[in-house]
Order: C-alpha cells, then sequence, then structure tokens
C-alpha cells in the first residue's frame, strides 16, 4: 500500500518547473489562475535567454540546472516541460529529492523509462502527475460521460484523426526535436493525447498494427503515421495522424458508431461537437452546443483544470485524475506502435513486463 505525505492545507502549494520553452507559458498562467492555492517560487532552463524570459515574466527565482534547483527549493512539486526524453532520469532525480514530479507528455519516449518513473515515485512516497490536459475539455468530458453511462451500448468502431502541419524550421528550432531519444514522433509528441483517448474513452486494447513513414521532414522520426487497433471488447478502430497537412493544421478529431449513437467531435483539437445523436434522450445532450470552444491553440485550455485536480490533491480533497500509472497506459499504446511499425505484424497488450 503507497503512502503519501500529509495532506497540505494551511498554505499554498508551492511549484518549480524545468524547462521553459513553447508549453511552459501554459503552465505559467495556469498556476496564476489557482493563486489563492498555488504559486509558481521557480523557474529553470540551460537556456539562458529562455531563464530570463520566464523569471521575469513569473517573478519566479531563476535556476540554470535542477540539481542547483533542488539543493535551494522549497517547491513541493517540480513540474518537467522538458524534452520528453529527459523526463526519466530528471523524474528519479527529483523523487530522491522527496518532492512530487508532474510531466508533461509523454512521460517517456522508452517502455522501461516510464516504469523505472513509477517505481521511483513509489519507493521515495511522492506522487507522479503526468499532464492529460485535453481529457479536462468540455467537449471530451461529455463524451466521457457518454461512453460511461453506455449510451452508445456496444461500441463498434472508433476512428480518430490528427491532420496537423509542423514546418521543417519548427524541428530545426531546437536540437532535441525529432530525435528518437529526446523527442519521438508525430505519434508520440503532438498526437499524444488523441493516442491516450483509445484507452481513457474505448478501454483496453487488444493488438494493433501500425505503419509510419518519414516522408517530407528531415528529422529521426515519423512525420505520418497509421494505427488499426482491437479492443478487448470486440471493437475496431483506426488511428491516421499526420504533421504535413497543407497549409496549417486542419483537424484532430474522434468518432465513435456505436449500437445505439453515433457522435463525432472535431475541429482543429477536438473542440467542436459535430454530430451527437443516441436512441436515449439525456440530460448532457442540452449541454452540447455550450461545450464547443473556438481555439487557435491545438494544446486547448486544459491547463488550468489540470492544475485544479493536482492542488486538490494535494489538499486531500481529491484522487489523481492522471498519475504515473495512467500515464503508463498511453505510453505502452505508444511504444507498441512503434514495435509493430518497425518489425511489420501485429503487437499484442499489454507489453511483456
Amino acid at each position: 500500500m503507497r503512502t503519501f505525505p500529509t495532506p497540505i492545507k494551511d498554505r499554498k502549494i508551492s511549484f518549480a518547473l524545468v524547462g521553459c520553452g513553447r508549453i511552459s507559458k501554459n503552465h505559467f498562467d495556469a498556476i496564476k489562475k489557482h493563486a489563492e492555492h498555488a504559486k509558481l517560487v521557480a523557474v529553470c532552463d540551460i537556456d539562458p535567454e529562455a531563464l530570463a524570459k520566464a523569471a521575469e515574466y513569473t517573478g519566479a527565482k531563476p535556476y540554470t540546472n535542477l540539481t542547483a534547483l533542488l539543493a535551494d527549493t522549497n517547491a513541493d512539486i517540480v513540474v518537467l516541460t522538458t524534452p520528453s526524453g529527459l523526463h526519466p532520469d530528471q523524474a528519479v532525480q527529483i523523487a530522491e529529492s522527496g518532492r512530487h514530479v508532474m510531466t508533461e507528455k509523454p512521460m517517456a519516449t522508452r517502455w522501461q523509462d516510464g516504469q523505472r518513473m513509477v517505481k521511483a515515485c513509489d519507493d521515495a512516497g511522492v506522487r507522479l502527475f503526468v499532464v492529460k490536459q485535453n481529457r479536462r475539455n468540455a467537449t471530451l468530458q461529455l463524451l466521457k460521460r457518454a461512453v460511461e453511462k453506455k449510451r452508445f451500448g456496444r461500441i463498434y468502431m472508433v476512428n480518430i484523426n490528427v491532420f496537423w502541419t509542423r514546418p521543417q524550421d519548427y524541428y530545426d528550432s531546437a536540437a532535441w526535436r525529432g530525435k528518437w531519444e529526446f523527442d519521438g514522433g508525430a505519434f508520440m509528441n503532438q498526437a499524444s493525447h488523441y493516442v491516450d483517448l483509445l484507452d481513457w474513452l474505448i478501454g483496453p486494447i487488444e493488438s494493433l498494427h501500425a505503419y509510419t513513414s518519414t516522408l517530407a521532414r528531415d528529422i529521426e522520426v515519423e512525420d505520418t503515421g497509421v494505427i488499426n487497433v482491437r479492443w478487448r471488447s470486440g471493437a475496431l478502430g483506426s488511428m491516421n495522424v499526420t504533421m504535413l497537412t497543407y497549409p496549417k493544421n486542419l483537424e484532430g478529431s474522434i468518432t465513435i458508431l456505436g449500437e445505439k449513437g453515433t457522435v463525432r467531435v472535431g475541429g482543429v483539437a477536438v473542440n467542436e461537437i459535430q454530430h451527437w445523436e443516441f436512441a436515449d434522450q439525456d440530460k448532457d445532450d442540452e449541454a452540447v452546443k455550450t461545450s464547443n470552444y473556438e481555439t487557435t491553440s491545438v494544446y486547448g485550455f486544459g491547463h488550468p483544470l489540470y492544475y485544479e485536480n493536482v492542488i486538490n490533491v494535494m489538499r486531500g480533497l481529491a484522487e489523481p485524475e492522471t498519475d504515473g500509472r495512467e500515464g503508463l497506459k498511453s505510453l505502452e499504446v505508444l511504444i507498441a506502435a512503434y514495435l509493430s511499425a518497425r518489425d511489420g505484424k501485429r503487437v499484442a497488450l499489454p507489453l511483456d513486463y
């Protein structure tokens, strides 16, 4: 039985953030929105310019490396928005310092590294949070409830499309982008939150078969890929991903076809319920139109809601929505897809433990 430190109820939860790149502002703003119960006390980056901008924007104390931060900070939780391949070693170091860990997606780029992160946090008696902010978007919350209420009856088919674009200068903007060791490709990086929907919404996967290709970008990893999926329930489905859509991001969607219901959530980032039809009515049907939202960012607006859960967990008021074990589920699907594409064969889940 895992035990965790006493809930923090008499003061604000202190956060430190490591990695002040493009996603960090979402975290800064999310913490600011919860100023009543949270504060950012430290930021860290090896890039002096990025660090200076983050420190100026947040007012948090700057550090040039994680070791120095851990030696000095009073943060309760250290947030990792660093390149994905760095997460495992950094998470272990943070856990061994006695602090909780929050990591951006994907939690790791290798299956064994993800397991190592969970074990390190278990051994240290600290929590591991894996950011899955898209789950908190209003459209997906409605869809999740429809599945949980069994409104679809038996689910027959599921299709997910991620038709976005990432030009070559995006990959050239940082040395780690497009590398197997640090980044992963279109599935693992850009479409990671959509891979998460395969298990979170539909249930455990029985097996999958994937193809990946690098068609246009000068990178190590894939810019395009497809996955065929069979769930343990018998449902079949597919996922189609490319970062080569002309001339801009076009679609992030999921379609579910069931015995008693059909739903399509689309838009550029699952932000529009485009079809919602069930045999039986439910009070959630009235919320469909108000759940749609405009977005100029594929990140959506889930970070503040994700932080709300983390803060409530730390205050002893909630259980984690996505902890390390929950994060392993989508990592397992990702690794299975890459193994399938590499070896040209169907891969059954769960992977060997």
